[in-house]
């Protein structure tokens, strides 16, 4: 079903144009994300994306912050679960499917041996799971479908899922 109102408050016509001129010459599809982070002091840092205010990042107590932000790895299920929340929303309103209400409920877990110098191995998360709910009239089966067509298409999930390398440079 083809959508050509707004639904879900997507403008799909700008989601169809992006496909259509993609269509036309697939260079456009190979995009460049960036951001610039300063350190603040301490455990502080904030980052700077595009034209927007800055994100702040702090550490909790225990870790030795002030607690006045989000840590990186609670950012980094953030992104991830805005990542799900926007492929859900594209592409329900692709579908036609209205989603009254999406909530999704991220955890992970570390061992923080290796980042605090205790051990040797790996220092990120060992598991990620996110739970997602979705409140909808539509079909057990195109909430499915849609599910599936989301974790299939996710940039931020299949960042997290695979390798990709990863290159830190000193200047």
């Amino acid at each position: 079903m083809a959508v050509e109102t707004q639904l879900n408050d997507v403008d799909i016509q700008a989601v169809g144009t992006l496909v259509a001129a993609i269509r036309e010459d697939a260079t456009k599809a190979r995009t460049t994300w960036a951001a610039h982070v300063r350190w603040q002091g301490g455990f502080r840092s904030e980052a700077r994306v595009r034209g927007f205010a800055p994100t702040a990042s702090d550490e909790p107590p225990a870790l030795g912050g002030g607690d006045s932000a989000a840590n990186p790895v609670e950012q980094l299920l953030s992104a991830l679960g805005n990542c799900l929340a926007v492929g859900y929303a594209a592409n329900a309103t692709v579908a036609g499917i209205a989603i009254d209400r999406l909530t999704i409920d991220l955890k992970g877990d570390i061992d923080l041996r290796v980042f605090l110098g205790l051990a040797e191995g790996h220092a990120g998360f060992d598991t990620i799971s996110a739970n997602v709910h979705i409140e909808s009239s539509a079909p057990r089966a195109d909430i499915e479908a849609l599910h599936a067509k989301v974790v299939r298409s996710s940039p931020v999930g299949h960042t997290l899922g695979n390798a990709v390398p990863v290159d830190v440079r000193l200047d």
